[in-house]
């Protein structure tokens, strides 16, 4: 899709902000918040699928009959590194639960955690075939589209963080310029590694907002952007949780480790060695 001068000038013009929506006045904020006690914030997920399909799978009011996009447009509000890793043989498998999970690509929580900088599983040829990483990097992106409430969150697996790296390098830093300020396009496009067919991002500028609108929303993204990072900042803490509950001095069991391998005591088992008690 392009856009000539005037056609960008009135899309960009007609695009919809949350706070700007006619019925935005039907619902308070005190009716939503009545509805959304003791819930948890999550924004809907997308994801890069596989086997070189080339479209989007997108949620729906019906869960048995989601919907179909060959493209996602709006404005990417956020976006952050994460990454996961899995007990080998589990990689693939999503309903397994990673062993060790970061929301920002810099702290791991689970094992073994800590500093993803040095982290050996971080590494390049750390991965059971010797070439990748045995954590998986990730990059996601949290797009706003026309008229919705709520950005959608789209997952990007490794084989589409370099396409987003050289979009962002092209059409946003040389002008200093941050992703909520254009509204972009996504697609997909099939790869061949020789071994698999996969499907990649592609990304592309349609416009940029401009004047009033270009405030109205930053605005709006500044505000979202100080909610997801709380929203993470809370998923890390109760991940952290989580593995603190599996391994409880309670239970006469302390999970004691050096950052490449770890013990649970008081029988002082090696975990990465040893079988672990049922």
């Amino acid at each position: 899709m392009g856009y000539n001068n005037n056609e960008a000038l009135a899309v960009m013009e007609a695009f919809q902000l949350p706070d700007t929506r006619s019925d935005d006045t039907i619902f308070s904020n005190e009716d939503l918040a009545d509805d959304m006690e003791g819930l948890r914030l999550t924004f809907q997920k997308v994801k890069i699928p596989s086997g070189g399909t080339l479209q989007f799978e997108l949620p729906s009011d019906d869960p048995e009959n989601p919907d179909y996009a060959k493209t996602l447009e709006g404005i990417i509000i956020y976006n952050h590194a994460a990454g996961a890793y899995w007990m080998e043989g589990s990689e693939y498998d999503e309903d397994s639960t990673p062993l060790c999970t970061t929301v920002d690509g810099k702290v791991g929580i689970g094992e073994p955690g800590g500093s993803c900088a040095v982290c050996p599983y971080n590494q390049f040829r750390s991965a059971p075939d010797g070439k990748g990483k045995a954590c998986k990097n990730m990059r996601v992106l949290y797009l706003l589209r026309d008229g919705d409430f709520l950005p959608l969150q789209l997952k990007l697996p490794p084989t589409s963080i370099r396409p987003f790296t050289d979009f962002y390098n092209t059409v946003f830093a040389p002008r200093r310029r941050a992703t909520y300020g254009s509204v972009v396009q996504i697609g997909l496009k099939r790869a061949d590694n020789g071994t698999n067919v996969y499907s990649v991002a592609t990304f592309k500028k349609l416009f940029d907002f401009s004047g009033e609108k270009l405030l109205a929303v930053k605005v709006c993204a500044d505000s979202f952007r100080e909610q997801i990072k709380m929203l993470n900042q809370q998923h890390a803490a109760d991940n952290e949780n989580r593995c603190e509950d599996v391994f409880s001095a309670d239970d006469g069991y302390v999970m004691q480790g050096d950052g490449e391998s770890f013990c649970i005591t008081s029988e002082a088992i090696n975990g990465d060695r040893e079988e672990l008690p049922a």
